[in-house]
């Protein structure tokens, strides 16, 4: 069994570096705690940056470095102060992180970051092949690295790799606005399974992947090629008995061996005895919304003014990113609105709102979530927020509210909160009156259900989580090897062609032979193909259709000079040796008329769909269309067909990317069946991609070798993954003799 590596932006580790030696101390993170359980042992490697660009590293200190980050397991990315400014301070944080929290005026689409991002990915992938072997099970963390995936794949395809984004992921019209989109989401579906932490984002990443790719999604699979991509919500827990019994002796100490911060706090409370400590824990971020709670916080006054005096508002404000413009802004607006709201409604006894720009240590964040009655977290956007996990694990006695943004993807879990929307002053001005008024024993109903919910899903049980579902779908794929025409497989096949001594071929065209296109009369044969079917055609004691839904006027143009034969329309024509088509099945096609208007009406209410007329059926195509749109549609007008065809010998066919109206009693099963009967065969191969070659792979005898393109459910004993597999294995038949 392979080890578990664990790559993220920075190492769960931070290096100082005194008078010539290294000291590497662990970090506290939630992402450092959380995968204690799977870092762990020596089965296990942690890949970042170390913190310390090549320009502070010197020469003689770097194997020194790679010796104190070995004992904890990590291998550091070696990173200049260019790659750090363009990678991370640039695209990561001036892009990715406005764009992914909806601040899409702060989004700078500038070609340099976007490189250094490609070239930084490349080097985190680089340090991961090093390091990586076939059984290893690799998970990748957040938005800095979401190119990695693929880049390893590229190089080990067989390698499990997960992915977790740890921020939201945005809706597909703000996500479409990347100019590197495409790039991003193909980059990520490298990854056997990808995480978030709510399924609204999981469903915004779906919806990105359908309709910028083009790909196949059922429910969260993804069909990529020859893999199925699973795509998941695992809302990420907090080291809840770290809190819980923090808080537990914080309780127990006594007055004099309180920090100085606790016997303030004491003393303030001590003096409004009914008064109410308001706390506001964020890092000094844009998405976290604190100017705006600043506002909300001084119309609340306005609109209760009987709280003035009585309550408090501590806002801790943790310094981030303090170099970008943005953030530098927000400091100044911060500052000064909290200074205005002191300066107009403070009085000798009361200072309304408590500033604190600083990183505080935990146990003073101890004390602030213990001390305080309500805890106010208003994020505008925000992936999770563990802060309001944390303040309800530290509440031994069950008393406390937390008041809420229903935009935090932790509010999908914490119902039992007080939810509120940043925007509304209204609504959390008469929040914060009802969570002041709240009783205590409603306080203990709301946080012991939380605070079971949170101590059940820790953080802990969220990083095994995860790991079981990617074990669980590299197990799935092995599964389906069993299936997959391999090698191995593809000799035996070859073994029974070669010895057969009457061959017949059955192949389907469009996404068998050929790609699909948006427009079904560009799809014609390339020089390749036309080559690859002489060779099979000429070769001795064998016969090959190209079987198709195809119309007969087309398949004529392309391939009867070539003399293949042909089934066109599904198995209404049928031409043998270059003679011209002749008609397999006695159809009508009186009832085109009744159906036509309903087909026009669709395309009308859908754009980018249109209508292909044959001889004996009509097929509305809808690969253009919006996805989401399109199915949509093609749900309705299969209602409506059937409805209409009820008495008529007329069936509906769900083709890829389109619905096709034909006879009932003419299909590719009933077609191939007859050619069948027609002599003496011991060997029978078919190959198909969608639902209408399902009749074939249904009505040809057992012992047919019968193959689907792609991985979807069929009726076919094997698959392959697409049409360069196709081709790859039809020149292993035309080598034959």
């Amino acid at each position: 069994m392979g080890k578990t590596i664990i790559i993220s932006n920075r190492l769960p580790v931070q290096l100082q570096i005194s008078n010539g030696s290294i000291t590497a101390i662990p970090s506290v993170g939630g992402l450092a705690t959380g995968m204690k359980s799977v870092h762990s042992g020596g089965d296990s490697l942690w890949i970042g940056w170390s913190g310390l660009t090549d320009e502070e590293i010197p020469d003689e200190l770097a194997p020194k470095i790679d010796e104190a980050l070995a004992q904890h397991g990590s291998s550091k990315v070696k990173l200049t102060k260019k790659e750090v400014d363009g990678f991370y301070f640039g695209f990561s944080n001036r892009t990715i992180w406005p764009l992914f929290h909806y601040f899409l005026e702060y989004s700078e689409f500038e070609l340099d970051y976007w490189n250094v991002y490609k070239d930084v990915n490349q080097k985190f992938a680089d340090t991961i092949l090093k390091n990586a072997g076939d059984e290893d099970t690799i998970w990748i963390h957040d938005y800095q690295l979401m190119l990695v995936p693929q880049m390893v794949r590229n190089e080990r395809p067989d390698v499990s790799i997960g992915f977790f984004l740890h921020i939201p992921f945005p809706s597909f019209e703000i996500f479409r606005t990347l100019p590197w989109r495409e790039e991003v989401l193909e980059g990520l579906l490298g990854s056997d399974l990808i995480g978030f932490h709510t399924y609204d984002y999981e469903r915004h990443f779906l919806s990105s992947v359908r309709r910028l790719l083009g790909l196949d999604v059922s429910f969260n699979d993804i069909y990529l090629d020859n893999r199925i991509i699973k795509v998941d919500s695992f809302p990420m827990g907090i080291d809840y008995k770290k809190f819980s019994k923090a808080a537990e002796e914080h309780s127990q100490k006594k007055p004099d061996k309180q920090s100085d911060l606790q016997q303030r706090l004491n003393k303030h409370k001590k003096s409004t005895p009914d008064g109410k400590f308001l706390l506001s824990i964020d890092r000094l971020d844009y998405s976290k919304g604190i100017a705006k709670r600043l506002n909300a916080f001084e119309y609340f006054l306005n609109k209760y003014p009987q709280y003035k005096e009585k309550v408090r508002l501590i806002i801790l404000a943790v310094p981030s990113r303090s170099n970008v413009p943005q953030y530098q802004l927000l400091k100044k607006e911060v500052d000064e609105l909290v200074g205005r709201i002191n300066g107009e409604l403070a009085t000798v006894n009361w200072t309304p709102i408590w500033y604190f720009y600083r990183s505080l240590p935990f146990d003073s964040l101890i004390d602030l979530y213990t001390s305080c009655d309500i805890a106010w977290l208003t994020p505008l956007r925000d992936g999770m927020n563990l802060v309001a996990k944390e303040y309800i694990a530290t509440r031994t006695d069950k008393t406390g509210v937390l008041i809420l943004s229903e935009m935090a993807g932790s509010a999908n879990e914490m119902n039992e909160s007080l939810l509120i929307n940043p925007n509304n002053f209204e609504q959390i001005a008469d929040t914060l009156y009802t969570a002041i008024n709240m009783p205590k024993e409603e306080q203990q109903a709301r946080n012991q259900v939380l605070q079971k919910r949170l101590e059940r899903y820790n953080v802990e049980k969220w990083a095994n989580s995860f790991m079981s579902s990617l074990r669980a779908q590299k197990n799935r794929d092995a599964g389906n090897i069993s299936k997959r025409m391999t090698n191995h497989l593809l000799d035996g096949v070859l073994k029974d062609y070669t010895a057969a001594k009457k061959r017949l071929l059955f192949l389907d065209y469009d996404g068998t032979l050929a790609g699909f296109h948006n427009d079904p009369q560009k799809a014609n044969p390339d020089e390749e193909l036309y080559q690859l079917l002489d060779q099979i055609h000429h070769q001795k004691d064998t016969e090959m259709y190209l079987v198709s839904g195809r119309d007969k006027e087309t398949f004529t143009r392309w391939f009867l000079p070539k003399k293949y034969n042909m089934i066109v329309e599904h198995g209404v024509w049928i031409s043998n040796d270059g003679k011209p088509f002749r008609m397999l099945e006695n159809v009508k096609n009186d009832w085109m008329e009744k159906i036509r208007p309903v087909l026009e009406s669709f395309v009308d209410r859908t754009p980018g769909s249109f209508i292909e007329e044959k001889n004996y059926s009509l097929a509305w195509h809808y690969r253009k269309t919006d996805p989401d749109f399109g199915n949509l549609r093609a749900t309705e007008l299969n209602t409506v067909l059937t409805s209409l065809i009820a008495n008529d010998d007329i069936s509906v066919l769900n083709g890829n990317k389109v619905m096709e109206v034909k006879s009932s009693n003419v299909n590719k099963g009933r077609a191939t069946v007859r050619v069948l009967g027609e002599n003496d065969y011991d060997f029978v191969f078919a190959i198909g991609d969608d639902w209408t070659d399902e009749f074939m792979f249904q009505e040809l005898p057992k012992s047919a070798v019968t193959v689907k393109v792609g991985q979807q459910k069929t009726q076919a004993k094997f698959f392959v993954e697409n049409t360069k597999k196709v081709r790859e294995l039809l020149k292993r038949f035309a080598t034959k003799q």
